[in-house]
């Protein structure tokens, strides 16, 4: 049964967020909208690279419900290739600078793997969320960084870099390895002082379909470990490669995935149509609401 009726915990379970001394709660799911400030990106590579359509993407994002903004400018896309720090930067800083000045509110996330990186929009805009695919492995210095500027820090799961993750990609059990990764991350980040951590099991990055879709169907795993969960399967490869359609033909496949996600227990839904997911989040809380 999808939603069992003695499963309440999608209701008692009390989690927040401390984003510059901001409580955001995280008790029952919310929404992060994707703004890719990449020429690249899988789905709207190109798309937001001026002022205006950074800002117009931003302000959608927020009128239609989203609690953050997922600012990131390399593309971590199977088969991408990773640029020099100085690009990363080119784009990224008047991105956030934009946004920052039009909505000072607006609660921001970064998604980015390079503690210097961190460092230069922290001096920009002050306190954000790290959201870093790599999960601290490919920046020695992440976690101190992060640990120093008192930021809450998203550990994804990856497989890999973003030219070779997809090389077939081999697990004995994908959820029990993520979990053990999990383990020893934030075992590292609280030994720092790190409070505030998101997990993230990673879809689609060093995972094949059957991956993918063992983790969705198992997600409920990741709540041994009483952090917030963020899933981020918005018209990815699993939903529209086993549809045998393309990514613009994908919303409606997502939206079944992410309902399955809250159901297994997802706190933050990481998309790029921010309207249908926060009416995905409402629907599916009305349901859990009435089989309480």
């Amino acid at each position: 049964m999808l939603f069992a009726q003695n499963d309440k915990s999608f209701y008692k379970k009390k989690s927040t967020l401390n984003l510059s001394g901001n409580l955001i709660n995280l008790s029952s799911p919310v929404v992060m909208g994707i703004l890719n400030v990449t020429p690249d990106s899988f789905f709207d590579g190109g798309v937001y690279t001026n002022e205006s359509t950074i800002v117009k993407r931003a302000a959608q994002i927020l009128e239609e419900g989203g609690q953050f903004i997922d600012i990131g400018a390399m593309s971590t896309r199977p088969g991408a290739k990773e640029i020099s720090l100085q690009e990363e930067l080119d784009r990224l800083l008047p991105a956030v600078r934009a946004v920052k000045h039009e909505f000072p509110e607006a609660c921001l996330s970064v998604d980015t793997y390079r503690s210097e990186v961190i460092e230069r929009v922290y001096n920009e805009i002050g306190s954000f969320i790290v959201n870093d695919i790599s999960g601290g492995t490919f920046d020695d210095g992440i976690f101190e960084t992060v640990a120093h500027l008192h930021l809450p820090y998203i550990l994804m799961h990856t497989k890999g870099r973003s030219d070779s993750m997809q090389k077939s990609p081999v697990y004995e059990d994908v959820v029990k390895e993520i979990i053990l990764f999990f383990a020893a991350q934030v075992q590292k980040l609280k030994l720092l002082g790190v409070c505030d951590i998101i997990i993230d099991p990673g879809f689609g990055f060093g995972k094949t379909t059957d991956h993918n879709f063992e983790l969705l169907n198992r997600l409920d795993a990741f709540k041994l470990f009483e952090l917030p969960v963020l899933v981020g399967i918005s018209r990815k490869a699993m939903i529209w490669r086993t549809l045998d359609v393309t990514p613009d033909e994908s919303l409606n496949g997502t939206t079944v995935f992410n309902t399955l996600a809250i159901s297994g227990g997802a706190n933050i839904l990481r998309v790029h149509d921010v309207m249908e997911a926060v009416e995905t989040v409402k629907l599916v809380g009305k349901i859990k609401y009435i089989s309480k």
